[in-house]
């Protein structure tokens, strides 16, 4: 079944006080194009998030939104930085010396200024990097869920106008059997109301005929046209990204639905040929959201 390019999917996960909340949002887009905000924590997972998506779907502009927090005081540690501390002291001390001002410097007073005092996460980045996976893959999972239901209504919406066109198209048909038998009825009668009592020239008036015929035939077109129809129904059967594919078989669609139109000086033909066009451009719009 065919998917369609908008979606949306939205997961939250808790483990051990670390809380993850995934969220992304899909619409239409010529390509694969993802676009991430996480936090700096995360950012070498940047690339392990993209493979996710990538893995799983083809087309479409992805936007994912990415929190973290972490709460638990696993593999965290703190550490003071002596070598800074020191710095700061014997600076407070000599400006005190300069300015003749009792010195009286406190532990807690020198923790609060900048690097001395920091907290490391000694955490393996691989336990970070396999609960992120976990819930990413949950939430692209929930993305394709909507935009296969998505993808549904495009399919049945699709089909039933390629059935409407795939009767015009055998209507068609019908009407052009006629046209050669009416165009010739029209020509011998405008052949005697030119000559009179003349006889009629039959050999000229068959290769008329003949170039006539060559000229108006739309069995060609009309028999691709039943082809496009065929395969595009075999394409929106098919779980992989077919969009560009129905994108160029509408085009040819409209291709020999244009020739058909310029072929034939049937007014009933025309009209029929104005409601295919109608119905492909309701369906080309529609291709425009199929992954």
């Amino acid at each position: 079944m065919i998917k369609s390019m908008t979606g949306y999917g939205k997961q939250s996960m808790e483990q051990n006080l670390r809380e993850y909340q995934v969220e992304m949002k899909s619409v239409n887009h010529r390509y694969l194009d993802i676009s991430i905000k996480m936090p700096k924590a995360l950012s070498y997972l940047e690339d392990v998030v993209k493979k996710i998506i990538s893995s799983n779907i083809k087309r479409g502009k992805i936007d994912v939104f990415i929190t973290f927090t972490n709460n638990s005081t696993e593999g965290k540690e703190i550490k003071i930085n002596t070598e800074i501390a020191k710095m700061y002291i014997n600076e407070l001390k000599k400006l005190a010396d300069e300015e003749g001002i009792l010195s009286n410097i406190e532990v807690t007073e020198i923790s609060k200024y900048p690097d001395v005092l920091t907290i490391q996460n000694n955490m393996e980045d691989e336990l970070i990097k396999k609960e992120l996976e976990e819930v990413v893959t949950k939430t692209v999972q929930s993305l394709i869920q909507m935009r296969i239901a998505e993808g549904k209504k495009i399919y049945e919406d699709i089909g039933q106008r390629l059935d409407k066109i795939k009767e015009i198209v055998e209507k068609i048909s019908s009407l052009s059997t006629g046209l050669i038998d009416e165009y010739v009825v029209k020509l011998e009668g405008r052949i005697k109301e030119l000559l009179g009592n003349q006889e009629i020239d039959e050999a000229r008036l068959a290769q008329e005929v003949v170039i006539y015929a060559d000229k108006c035939s739309i069995q060609e077109e009309v028999t691709r046209l039943r082809s496009h129809i065929s395969q595009m129904k075999d394409l929106l059967n098919n779980d992989e990204a077919v969009g560009k594919k129905l994108d160029f078989l509408i085009q040819e669609m409209n291709r020999e639905t244009n020739t058909i139109g310029a072929k034939s000086n049937n007014l009933e033909i025309t009209n029929e040929v104005i409601n295919i066009k109608t119905e492909l451009e309701d369906i080309r719009e529609q291709i425009q959201n199929i992954e």
